[in-house]
């Protein structure tokens, strides 16, 4: 998520809102992408849920039910939250947040069981009036620029996505290698004006990258190896430690609903499991950020070579080290 310079108060709606999707009217749009192009993203929820109901049994973890006593202010924009399991997925959830035409904001993740070494689906969506900033991918677990095994498992047949895509929704700018650790060959880094063309476009790459996960998962074999289930769950706990630390959206989630219901948000909805995959800290894995006085430096984009352009070749192979 990216950070927002308005305020807005905040209307929870829970699972239950969801019971029947198709039924759920957005206020003051008539389309999927909503008066003037901004998209309405609900259609990509919707979307995501009907898709996987098709490949596994889901169930509801109801972790949203937490958070329906958030205070309303003027209940201008809603906070929709969704959360699952599947025989695969140790955590799939969704976070669609709706201001209108002012802002709009899906984080929606799936989080495979750590007897898998599959990737993390990540869909972080910003929309306001002026930009839209998106970050759409396959999160590797494990390492793809040294782990050329990893690497061609699971992106070497997904490549064609790039080229497909890179012309309407190109390379956004600079990206340091602190988070680009965390992006796989194949992300989906832009910032765009909206237009319904860009918008369908998104959406269109929404579903291709959504699909190509789900296939992976339905392919997936499970881990049988101690050691090999072991790393898996250290991987992720040191995913979803960066992301509680570090995660862009903190911001506009403590102007939203203040800091203490948006830090209790990011650990026990967003990226639940940072409490109980492990114990590490996020200093223990990342003990550059230490300052003097032992607390983290919270600041971002403060280590690493920044990239203009996309550090990865056509076939998945990190260049990064010979862009200037």
């Amino acid at each position: 998520m990216c950070s927002s310079g308005f305020s807005f108060s905040v209307a929870l709606n829970s699972s239950s809102s969801w019971s029947n999707p198709r039924s759920f009217i957005c206020k003051e749009r008539n389309n999927k992408f909503g008066i003037g192009a901004a998209p309405s993203y609900h259609t990509f929820v919707e979307f995501a849920l009907d898709e996987i109901k098709q490949r596994t049994p889901i169930r509801s973890l109801n972790l949203e039910d937490k958070f329906t006593s958030t205070s309303v202010m003027n209940g201008k924009t809603e906070l929709n939250l969704l959360s699952y399991e599947a025989p695969k997925i140790r955590l799939l959830r969704s976070m669609w947040i709706d201001g209108n035409e002012a802002m709009q904001v899906l984080d929606f993740a799936v989080f495979p069981e750590v007897a898998y070494d599959l990737p993390i689906f990540c869909a972080n969506f910003f929309t306001s009036s002026l930009t839209n900033i998106i970050v759409l991918d396959l999160n590797p677990l494990h390492d793809v620029i040294n782990n050329q095994q990893y690497r061609e498992k699971y992106y070497k047949t997904l490549m064609p996505l790039v080229p497909k895509y890179e012309e309407l929704l190109p390379w956004g700018g600079k990206i340091t290698s602190e988070s680009l650790k965390f992006f796989s060959p194949i992300v989906m880094w832009t910032r765009f004006s909206s237009s319904q063309v860009n918008h369908e476009a998104l959406f269109e790459a929404f579903k291709d990258f959504y699909e190509a996960w789900l296939e992976l998962m339905e392919q997936a074999k499970v881990e049988t190896d101690a050691s090999k289930i072991l790393q898996n769950r250290e991987a992720q706990h040191r995913y979803l430690s960066w992301r509680t630390q570090k995660d862009p959206g903190h911001q506009m989630l403590k102007q939203l609903i203040g800091e203490d219901q948006a830090k209790d948000l990011l650990r026990n909805f967003l990226f639940k499991g940072v409490d109980e995959l492990g114990c590490k800290t996020f200093l223990d894995y990342f003990p550059e950020y230490r300052l003097v006085d032992g607390t983290v430096n919270e600041k971002r984009s403060i280590i690493g070579k920044s990239f203009e352009r996309r550090p990865w070749s056509q076939t998945g192979d990190f260049i990064g080290d010979n862009l200037e």
